[in-house]
């Protein structure tokens, strides 16, 4: 897939291709945080540093690259706006690099390889990709901008520089040596060494170290990774898979199934699950991530209650080693679970001042000294996990220190000695970090190290096989990591159909969930998230829609695959920050005004919990109060109708809206000032289990209503609850439809088969099958733009509102319980009016590219909001569209609301 050059705003239109020629560099010196911007080209992918100059009087992005003294070339097709070659005169005597004969710059070129366009405003030290071509980028004193050979995905989610804005102000770019690893690439022989690791077995099932009579169940596990990532599926591989299903018990409880399980073992069983596409949650008749999420540490020895297992805050119970703690996030991400925060959070605060991360679960202040093998599994799952790009950056300049002339790394701190673990588990990080280069030197070390027989010794100077050394050596040389790893075979090359398809032809085909990645990448490129807010339709005006941009911050917060982003959302609603029509948040929410919407409130509360500010203060108000104030404490009489009932809130017209509410109060501590809202919450539900839409109730069911309400009853708890939530989730179960779907307003809807995930996790043991069989419902509604379409059958294309629905749902999480920390995410600037407005572009059009000129913010473009008249998602304000429900729900009274949300076509509004 090549960037589309429609999208290039290609501001020097109609200029022939040309080369520039450089300037004098000012030097980064000349320029200061309040004068002048910088700019940094990385030039390690050949052979070079990162060379950083700047200009003291900014114009724009691509002034500044001149002015800074390099030298570009555009494409013949594009003009010179779209950057393809980029030199500077003292490297290779001012070659510009890609090189002619690997990329003629004739076309755009493709999204693996290109230079990509990272900017950072004054006093931001995350990158974001570039939203603006360099020539349409204004710069101000303070900017920094970054240039990166490489490929990226749609979004700009991967491929970010490895240095942070703060390193390039300082001139402090700790940058490997031109002299990059001199090994070579090289090929590991995998099936041998899968063959040497064979004989090793016990009856072909199991490891037993020599001397001993019991197995070894964690060599065991690892010698199974190394089978599936040399032979995939095969006889061997299922039945060491059933040995360590049948022993899950002897494995994961060594002191007794009485005890804390030891998380690391169970993790590796999770990922084995994982890997051989089995159900991590029914593994061996275990659920092994419950028992990972259930036993992680509330707190350390330092809170004066000793909890066993426990070193600090986050730490997974029984793990006294960084293996461990990175092996069982990895296994939930990898489960469609998002991790607690503070397990994440744990492994960056392993990580030491040089970059490298210690093996060993130490506490804040103890002695830091980090190795190779473990910086390379904390940076590989950091990546994956996502919203730490500044650790991952630093434990790659870590490891490209670390990094000997023949491509090897030393096993620790002062040795000088090649290890093959070390080295192997490098190498699997700087591939997917995209440090291709590196990996391929580690890996070329690794196959001149390889013993006859295809085992592997633990360093260079070992010529006796270990069967320890050599599984992390086989999934280095097959190019895979226990991120990646599957014996899924790959989706064959597309051939013209034989028979009409039964989803739609822009979809993947349906496999264990939706691919949230590119779901997150849809929600947060350029044409859909502007200046933390989202538009959908926008109805012309520049008004953002904030009920869907709450929505969005609830699915990048489910998943964690951006976190600058969703660090920018709350940043905009925090400090009110406008809209293009000059609106905030209190403007949506009306609060502090006779007119506040307890639900709109509740949804803001609820957002600020999730990511851990306090809703006391946040957008300036002290939520919580207000909701409390929000509380009816009778029904109001026609034509008032501001409160549907005693323990409704105010204008919250439907159990969306309720609930949300109720969770935000419970979520506070406000146990008795929720007390008569969840009362009323708890008195809609119907005999058969059901929860109306609308409050009051017009006696109608359906099962996004049911979901949300679920989740707010389970949160208070108790028997009663218990009760009211088994009933409820038994109700959304009877409605799946075949196709693993759910019926909405919209008909087979994605909505609500993403909110019955949510709801049907909250037991998911019970409903594991119906949860797995929703989720391919949602994948197979998957667009290859990432985003989701608004039901099956319909009208397919992209929608912006299902696709907040779909991405956050499909992870599971309650709402009630959702959580993402924000730490390590820095404080995004709050945009004005004017750059806020988004582009207005006719209903059936294509909305305007993500991309620069240059390349730098690329990726394909879709329609404004999906191309759809989008009805709010369930998660959304009110009901119905925003202009039209409002008017309604003042002039015409609830009886009318229920009428029009019947004749709603796409459905989902709450």
């Amino acid at each position: 897939m090549s960037l589309a050059s429609a999208l290039f705003v290609l501001l020097a239109a109609c200029v022939s291709f040309l080369t520039t020629t450089p300037a004098a560099a000012d030097g980064v010196g000349k320029c200061t945080a309040t004068k002048g911007a910088v700019v940094a080209v990385d030039f390690g992918p050949f052979g070079g540093k990162v060379v950083s100059g700047c200009d003291t009087t900014p114009t724009t992005g691509y002034d500044l690259l001149h002015d800074a003294g390099f030298t570009t070339t555009g494409t013949q097709h594009d003009g010179p706006a779209f950057i393809c070659r980029i030199g500077y005169g003292t490297f290779n005597s001012g070659t510009q690099y890609p090189t002619p004969d690997k990329e003629s710059c004739v076309l755009t070129p493709q999204v693996t390889a290109y230079w990509s366009y990272w900017i950072a405003s004054p006093g931001q030290d995350d990158w974001t990709y570039s939203p603006y071509g360099a020539m349409a980028r204004k710069l101000k004193n303070g900017d920094v901008d970054a240039w990166v050979y490489g490929g990226t995905d749609v979004g700009g989610s991967t491929g970010a520089p490895t240095f942070s804005p703060a390193d390039v102000r300082k001139g402090d770019i700790h940058t490997p040596d031109p002299g990059t690893p001199t090994g070579g690439p090289g090929k590991i022989d995998v099936a041998a060494a899968a063959t040497w690791l064979k004989g090793r077995l016990t009856d072909g099932e199991r490891v037993v170290d020599d001397g001993a009579t019991t197995p070894n169940y964690s060599l065991t596990a690892d010698t199974a990774y190394a089978l599936a990532a040399a032979d995939g599926k095969s006889a061997t591989l299922d039945k060491v898979t059933g040995f360590l299903a049948a022993h899950v018990a002897d494995f994961a409880y060594p002191n007794g199934t009485d005890q804390v399980p030891d998380a690391t073992a169970v993790a590796r069983l999770a990922l084995l699950a994982e890997a051989t596409e089995r159900d991590p949650r029914a593994f061996g008749g275990r659920d092994l991530v419950d028992l990972l999420t259930k036993n992680v540490c509330a707190a350390g020895p330092e809170s004066g209650e000793a909890t066993p297992g426990c070193t600090a805050k986050g730490d997974f119970r029984a793990s006294s080693y960084t293996e461990g703690q990175a092996l069982s996030v990895l296994a939930l991400v990898r489960a469609g679970v998002t991790p607690p925060g503070a397990t994440v959070d744990r492994l960056t605060q392993l990580q030491c001042k040089d970059g490298g991360v210690t093996s060993i679960l130490i506490r804040t202040g103890e002695y830091c000294d980090g190795d190779p093998a473990s910086t390379g599994l904390v940076a590989l799952v950091l990546h994956n996990t996502g919203g730490h790009e500044d650790a991952v950056a630093k434990a790659r300049t870590y490891l490209t220190k670390a990094q000997r002339a023949d491509g090897a790394f030393p096993g620790y701190t002062g040795s000088t000695t090649g290890s093959v673990t070390a080295t192997a588990y490098a190498a699997q990080a700087l591939r997917a970090l995209g440090d291709t280069k590196r990996a391929d030197a580690a890996v070329g070390w690794l196959s001149r190290h390889q013993l006859k027989g295809g085992g592997f010794g633990f360093e260079e100077t070992d010529n006796d096989p270990a069967v320890y050394a050599t599984p992390p050596a086989v999934l280095a040389g097959a190019g895979t990591s226990l991120a990646t790893l599957t014996t899924k075979k790959p989706t064959p090359p597309s051939t013209p159909p034989t028979k009409k398809p039964t989803v739609s032809p822009s979809a993947p085909a349906p496999g264990a969930g939706p691919d949230l990645k590119k779901g997150v990448a849809y929600l947060t490129k350029g044409t859909n998230l502007k200046g933390g807010q989202y538009y959908g339709d926008g109805f012309g005006t520049g008004r953002a829609d904030f009920g869907l941009t709450i929505d969005g911050a609830y699915a990048l917060a489910a998943t964690g695959l951006n976190n600058a982003k969703l660090r920018g959302i709350v940043d905009f609603l925090d400090h009110r920050g406008k809209d293009g029509a000059g609106r905030t948040v209190d403007d949506w929410t009306s609060i502090g005004t006779s007119y506040a919407a307890g639900g709109s409130i509740g949804k803001t509360a609820l957002l600020a919990e999730a990511v851990g500010r306090d809703p006391r203060h946040f957008a300036g108000h002290d939520l919580i109060a207000a909701l409390a104030k929000a509380v009816c404490t009778k029904a109001s009489k026609a034509p008032d109708r501001s409160c549907a009932a005693k323990g409704a809130y105010t204008y919250a017209p439907s159990v969306f809206a309720q609930s949300l509410a109720v969770m935000a109060q419970l979520r506070a501590g406000e146990k008795a000032a929720a007390a008569r809202p969840l009362a009323y919450l708890e008195s809609l539900q119907q005999s058969s289990g059901a929860w109306p839409s609308l409050i009051p109730s017009t006696n109608d069911s359906d099962v996004d209503s049911t979901a949300i309400a679920a989740m707010a009853v389970d949160l208070a708890g108790g028997a009663k609850a218990d009760k009211a939530v088994a009933k409820a989730l038994a109700w959304i179960a009877s409605k799946q439809l075949a196709d693993g779907g759910f019926p909405g307003a919209a008909g087979d809807s994605v909505n609500s088969a993403a909110l019955a995930v949510q709801a049907l996790s909250l037991d998911a043991g019970k409903y594991a099958a119906k949860i797995a069989k929703a989720r391919k419902f949602l994948a197979a509604q998957q667009n290859t733009d990432g985003g989701f379409n608004v039901a099956k059958g319909g009208q397919h294309g992209s929608d912006l509102r299902a696709s907040t629905q779909a991405v956050g749902g499909a992870t599971g999480i309650s709402f009630g319980k959702l959580e993402r920390s924000l730490t390590g995410t820095s404080q995004q600037p709050t945009p004005s009016p004017s750059g806020s407005a988004p582009d207005i572009i006719t209903t059936g059009q294509s909305g305007g590219g993500d991309g620069g000129a240059t390349g730098g913010a690329g990726g394909a473009g879709g329609t404004a909001a999906g191309g759809h008249n989008g009805v709010l998602a369930s998660t959304g304000a009110q009901v119905g569209a925003l202009a039209a429900i409002a008017a309604l729900l003042v002039l015409a009274g609830w009886r009318t609301v229920v009428i029009a949300r019947r004749r709603t076509a796409t459905g989902g509004g709450r």
